[in-house]
């Protein structure tokens, strides 16, 4: 899950999301998913949200594939929103259960048939109640899975039983099933998830790669190690708000100045102090 680098007048930062890309598309990840809530899509104007998008996937090159998240409330809105994505050259299309609205389950379930029905590329489900105050369950999950453009679910949840029954339930459909946490990125896998939605992919990219492939692969010895290792970091960059955590430590390695956008406001000293530590410790910095 990609940030959104900007500079300290709060415009978008080009030249430094570009180097971020860079970063992304010569490491082991196997996707850039920009514009969810680490890329702070919410508080980007529909012109900034395309250009992102348009430098991302020029700096991809098609090495890897460009999942944008549509983050909108509005069915009509979505599926506009996924036609630019697809007409910028974007692989997939991520979008979170509609926020604010509160639609029933079936409202939520039409949303997502209809968006899959119009959108020119495959949907990704994402669901986050904590952040859009509405939730696709297992069993909805489940449902959506048979369409055969929505191909895959992030879940934010970090109940691994709550994980383990989406897998299930979806075993026999062509559908992958991803966690929205780091915690969970290894404990997904080894229930038979396809893998995360890593915003430690921000910091330490390669690593997260290496760790869910070696997953994927069954050598569980060393995709533990990893888990284990930098577990404290996972937890760190969920400090306070997401993603706070993240452009502090991309700061502190010297790769963006870390403006977030208001009503966003920098990691508290204390915290910050915290993930310097654990970054020194595992030679990030």
């Amino acid at each position: 899950m990609l940030v959104t680098p900007f500079k300290k007048d709060f415009s978008l930062d080009e030249e430094a999301l570009r180097r971020l890309v860079r970063r992304q598309a010569e490491s082991d990840i196997t996707g850039i998913a920009p514009l969810g809530v680490t890329g702070e899509n919410t508080l980007m104007s529909d012109k900034e949200v395309s250009r992102v998008v348009q430098i991302i996937v020029e700096e991809a090159g098609g090495k890897k594939p460009v999942l944008p998240d549509i983050c909108l409330m509005g069915t009509k809105e979505s599926i506009e929103r996924a036609k630019l994505y697809a007409g910028l050259g974007a692989e997939y299309v991520v979008s979170y259960t509609p926020y604010l609205v509160l639609p029933r389950p079936e409202g939520l379930l039409q949303y997502y048939v209809q968006l899959a029905d119009a959108s020119p590329v495959p949907v990704i489900l994402h669901s986050s109640k904590s952040r859009t105050g509405v939730e696709l369950t297992p069993e909805m999950t489940a449902e959506l899975a048979k369409h055969p453009n929505i191909v895959a679910t992030k879940d934010g949840k970090k109940d691994l039983d709550h994980l383990a029954k989406l897998i299930y339930l979806t075993r026999n459909d062509d559908f992958l099933v991803f966690t929205g946490k780091d915690t969970t990125a290894y404990p997904t896998v080894a229930f038979g998830g396809a893998g995360s939605f890593a915003v430690a992919g921000n910091v330490i990219p390669d690593i997260m790669g290496k760790m869910l492939n070696y997953a994927i692969e069954g050598n569980n010895k060393k995709a533990n190690s990893l888990h284990i290792e930098y577990y404290p970091l996972f937890e760190a960059l969920r400090f306070e708000s997401n993603p706070m955590a993240a452009k502090k430590a991309l700061e502190l390695m010297g790769l963006i100045n870390g403006s977030l956008r208001p009503p966003l406001s920098s990691l508290s000293e204390g915290k910050s102090s915290q993930l310097n530590t654990i970054l020194k410790e595992r030679g990030l910095i």
